[in-house]
């Protein structure tokens, strides 16, 4: 019988049906932070217990990293205190960590995958919302909460309901100046942010399969935005070829064998999904939400929604209730708005190729007066390699500020926050209320290359006609 990725992977990793109908699955890689994993380590000294499998668990501080001076002790008592708790559990525990001044130390989906520990047809779970990441390479990856965090430290094991599956098909070609970006942006405005709750998403299409890695990478990241408890992308040849030669990727006849093993999960021709939804990339353009939800999105050259437009109640509230807080006014043009700070990082679009990207329209052009830019690597490797290739340099001229690796401004656990009411453009992938620090502070999610476009122009631009990305594209 034909099946998904997703059932094939579910079935191999199945260890018993528990009473209440749930699967006892086995996780086959473990990741960890200095944010959730404390109280867990905790919990399994109370128990007496030990770390089951410590091989299969790797660790990393990202999220309460300050990114502008990482010297230690850190200002923030509160971070230094998880940092040095992380430390000493890894320690304890026999578990490997990227530490700061490692040269593999970054944000948590960002260091898997560049690490190779990130592999097809294997089960991932991490104390953080966006463990999705990891799907783009054909794995099973969810987000889980301390408690489950304790149970696979203890068992390698944690139970789960069975998920159904949708298929996401996008087809086409994109136009210039649209990024994978605005395809996850649009796809959870057509879904919406609760439409994937109780579903694994399994992207596919010509899109997906001309899309690199980094790109699937940032689309199955927002899945959670979506609703979604995973989302991925099957394996193949791009897969196999980002994954060679990472230091924990298999080396020699190990890797072929893998290879082997790997291709054989993608989905078969036939399988069955619970739903199918069909894009044609041609219709999407540049999206930026306007909201407070990742689904309050729309194409830059659209206006803003008005609550007289929606059905019923609770949509005409969601839309008051976020015209309200982000100071808007329904049917205006989302350009236009000024902005007081531009981001670009995140596990979401702070990897080479976002930087790389944004580096080609950024040279020889400056921030706009009274804006803040700041950039930040996702990883101590992202940061080496721009290094290398001297994009730090050009965002630097630009008046951007190059930020040490670390979660950032996608969240208010470190110093780098909103202040008052400021409006910021991100890369990042949440906009909700206070989410950047400010318990007033705003949020646009959009592409790199739109941050950088706002922060040139100083208010919310389309980057198609600030940089002539059509110009750009043709030669």
């Amino acid at each position: 019988m034909s099946q998904s990725l997703f059932e094939k992977v579910w079935e191999s990793h199945a260890v018993n049906t528990l009473s209440n109908g749930q699967t006892q699955l086995l996780i086959g890689t473990h990741l960890i932070h200095e944010v959730t994993s404390p109280q867990a380590f905790g919990m399994l000294r109370d128990l007496g217990l030990k770390v089951k499998y410590p091989e299969r668990t790797f660790a990393t501080v990202d999220h309460i990293v300050p990114t502008k001076s990482q010297i230690e002790p850190f200002e923030d008592g509160l971070a230094q205190d998880m940092i040095t708790a992380l430390r000493d559990n890894c320690k304890e525990f026999g578990v490997k960590f990227f530490d700061i001044g490692s040269g593999g130390q970054g944000i948590v989906h960002v260091v898997g995958p560049e690490q190779g520990i990130t592999q097809p047809g294997t089960t991932i779970a991490c104390g953080d919302s966006h463990t999705a990441t990891h799907g783009a390479f054909g794995a099973i990856a969810f987000g889980i909460g301390t408690t489950q965090i304790r149970d696979v430290l203890a068992t390698q094991t944690m139970a789960l309901s069975k998920l159904k599956v949708r298929r996401i098909n996008v087809d086409g070609e994109l136009p210039p100046g649209v990024y994978a970006k605005d395809v996850v942006l649009h796809i959870i405005k057509l879904l919406g942010a609760k439409g994937g709750i109780g579903y694994a998403y399994e992207y596919g299409g010509s899109l997906f399969d001309h899309f690199s890695m980094e790109e699937r990478m940032t689309v199955c990241n927002m899945s959670i935005e979506g609703g979604a408890r995973c989302g991925y992308v099957n394996p193949d040849e791009k897969t196999f070829a980002y994954l060679k030669d990472r230091p924990y990727s298999p080396k020699g006849a190990d890797w072929d064998a893998a290879v082997e093993k790997w291709t054989a999960l993608a989905s078969d021709e036939g399988c069955h999904y619970d739903d199918v939804v069909n894009i044609n990339a041609a219709d999407i353009a540049p999206s930026v939400t306007w909201g407070i939800s990742p689904d309050h999105g729309i194409f830059v050259t659209e206006n803003i929604p008005s609550p007289d437009d929606q059905p019923d109640e609770e949509g005409r509230k969601s839309i008051e209730e976020a015209l309200e807080y982000m100071k808007f006014e329904a049917n205006t043009p989302i350009a236009g708005k000024a902005v007081d700070v531009c981001f670009i990082g995140s596990c979401t679009n702070g990897r080479l190729s976002d930087f790389r990207e944004t580096a080609k329209f950024l040279k020889g052009r400056k921030v706009a007066n009274g804006v803040t830019a700041i950039a930040v690597p996702g990883s101590e490797i992202v940061d080496h390699l721009c290094r290398q290739e001297g994009i730090h340099e050009i965002f630097e001229a630009a008046g951007f500020e190059w930020r040490g690796a670390g979660c950032s401004m996608c969240l208010a656990m470190n110093p780098d926050k909103l202040i008052g009411d400021q409006l910021c453009a991100s890369s990042s992938n949440r906009n909700f209320k206070g989410r950047q620090g400010s318990p007033i502070g705003r949020t646009i999610l959009m592409s790199p290359v739109m941050v950088a476009a706002a922060a040139i122009t100083g208010v919310v631009s389309d980057a198609r006609d600030v940089f002539d990305v059509k110009s750009e594209a043709a030669a």
